[in-house]
């Protein structure tokens, strides 16, 4: 890893109308969105459903180039990683909690084409990632319990992202859950880079504003954390 991370804004589709997904993805993208976050949910490792790498195949049909990360919230993340290449993911981010053996998934996403992130829950302390940091492209903190929308953000959750921003200044990091243009700003300050965001988006009446505003913030507070 080398040189400095980008503000990237990465809208949640859980939210958006799924009847209607490839065309609230490409409206999404249009007003300035940098990649999608697809939320897949096994109903084991999470209590909720959400969808599967054949809706993702038909999404990435309808939209060509754009850069879908899946946030795979399950229990057995390697038994999704062909399909989800097949789909057309570029990026694969798992949760280390429910898995024995974290370097052989993260070497066979790698194989597999795909970037690597994984995810901490909120409860899992940050220090975890040090064994695995060189085989993985990003990081993503949970800001709150995976698997529910609509959860207050949890502030205490950016206390790991500076200890990963101070300790690995290149390296990609994911926040999710909660945040919006009333959160952002301790997003930015505690070094996020990779902003996901479900309703703050989704339901505003201009997306394009603040998608606008949060990269803006994100980009600001990096440019502080770069000149330390």
């Amino acid at each position: 890893m080398s040189g400095k991370v980008k503000a990237k804004i990465g809208p949640s589709i859980l939210n958006a109308d799924l009847s209607q997904l490839s065309d609230e993805s490409q409206r999404l993208l249009d007003c300035g969105a940098d990649y999608l976050h697809l939320d897949v949910m096994d109903g084991h490792f999470v209590p909720n459903l959400s969808f599967g790498h054949p809706l993702v195949k038909c999404l990435r049909a309808k939209i060509k180039d754009a850069f879908f990360e899946t946030h795979m919230m399950v229990s057995k993340p390697q038994q999704w990683i062909t399909p989800m290449a097949d789909a057309g993911v570029n990026q694969y981010t798992f949760h280390i909690e429910p898995v024995d053996d974290v370097p052989t998934v993260c070497r066979k996403v790698k194989e597999a084409g795909m970037k690597v992130g994984i995810a901490l829950k909120p409860g899992t302390p940050v220090e975890v990632v040090t064994e695995y940091i060189d085989k993985v492209d990003m990081v993503l903190v949970m800001t709150v319990e995976p698997g529910f929308g609509g959860q207050k953000f949890m502030e205490s959750m950016m206390n790991k992202v500076s200890w990963l921003r101070e300790n690995y200044p290149a390296m990609d990091i994911e926040v999710d859950g909660g945040v919006g243009p009333s959160t952002i700003h301790c997003c930015a300050k505690a070094g996020a880079n990779m902003i996901v965001s479900g309703t703050a988006v989704i339901n505003s009446s201009n997306p394009a504003n603040v998608i606008k505003e949060m990269k803006d913030s994100v980009n600001e507070a990096l440019g502080f954390w770069y000149l330390k």
